[in-house]
């Protein structure tokens, strides 16, 4: 585990990164698909959201829709898999995307983190929050830090003893402190919500 050593001059992410579960990164092959479902996701428990995508793959026949195919399914059918109006357009824009851009995992593994950032959040719907954890997630990127993750920030908070009432200052210590992580700060982010969830704050 290489990144353990780096991390470890960090006192305080030692302790914990030394009862963390081994981390490997994956990269994945279907960016957009990544993308809806992350859409799909957001705001929603991991049990609804499982099942809302579940009954997406169905609309297909079990299988991985095509671009094209997602913008030919008529609104009310996505809608009626339990989207909101709103998530729907989204997922149709990533789409649309797609097929007029496209994000394929090779074109963007030649931009940087920052430029990723930049080109994804185009998509309306699409914030840095889900391109930081499509980065970290889908990419393989080693060097991503969260600071707009609410989990990171409480368990930073916790970790390091920062006031979280001033979101600006809290957000300006994590990357102080992040900084040093560099250029591990992905594993960071995973140590921080493995800790987070074994605790259960």
């Amino acid at each position: 585990m290489h990144y353990i050593s780096h991390l470890s001059k960090d006192r305080k992410l030692k302790k914990i990164a030394a009862i963390a579960a081994p981390i490997r990164l994956q990269k994945r092959k279907k960016i957009y698909l990544y993308l809806c479902r992350s859409i799909m996701s957001q705001q929603l428990s991991t049990k609804v959201a499982d099942v809302i995508h579940k009954r997406f793959i169905q609309l297909y026949g079990g299988r991985d829709p095509l671009p094209q195919e997602i913008l030919d399914t008529p609104f009310d059918t996505l809608r009626a898999i339990g989207l909101s109006n709103a998530k729907t357009n989204y997922v149709r824009h990533v789409a649309e995307f797609e097929l007029l851009h496209g994000m394929d995992a090779k074109k963007l593994a030649k931009m940087t983190d920052e430029e990723v950032i930049n080109y994804l959040t185009q998509i309306k719907g699409v914030g840095r929050w889900t391109v930081e954890m499509l980065l970290m997630f889908a990419l393989g990127r080693e060097d991503v830090l969260a600071l707009d993750d609410l989990g990171i920030q409480q368990a930073m908070a916790k970790l390091y003893r920062l006031d979280a009432s001033d979101r600006k200052k809290l957000k300006e210590e994590m990357q102080r402190i992040g900084t040093k992580w560099s250029p591990y700060r992905t594993y960071a982010c995973r140590i921080l919500w493995d800790w987070k969830d074994q605790k259960a704050m």
